[in-house]
C-alpha cells in the first residue's frame, strides 16, 4: 500500500526548497524563460533538450497562480424554491 502523504511539507513553487522545473529546446527559449524568472525573483532549474518538447508548466503556474473559488450561497429547505414556483425548496427541486 502506498502512502499518499509523506508529512513533509514541499514549500512553495518557485522558493529554495521548491525551484520551478521546465525544459525548452534552444538556447534563445532558455535565455528568454531564464529572464522571466530572474524577473520575479523565483527559484528555478532549466534543461536544454532539444530533441524533448518544451515543458514550462512550472512557470505557468507561478505566472497564472489558481484564484480562490467561493461557493455560492445554498438555499434553505424551507426557503421559497430559486426556480419561481412558490413552492418550498424542500417541496419543489430540493426532492
Amino acid at each position: 500500500m502506498q502512502k499518499v502523504f509523506n508529512g513533509k511539507k514541499t514549500g512553495r513553487l518557485g522558493t529554495a526548497l521548491n525551484p520551478a522545473a521546465v525544459q525548452v529546446q534552444t538556447e534563445d527559449r532558455m535565455k528568454e524563460v531564464a529572464a522571466q524568472f530572474e524577473e520575479n525573483d523565483w527559484k528555478f532549474t532549466i534543461e536544454l533538450a532539444p530533441d524533448q518538447p518544451e515543458d514550462i508548466t512550472d512557470l505557468e503556474i507561478l505566472l497564472n497562480p489558481p484564484q480562490t473559488r467561493i461557493a455560492g450561497k445554498k438555499v434553505g429547505r424551507n426557503a421559497p424554491c430559486p426556480c419561481g414556483s412558490g413552492k418550498k425548496y424542500k417541496k419543489c427541486c430540493g426532492k
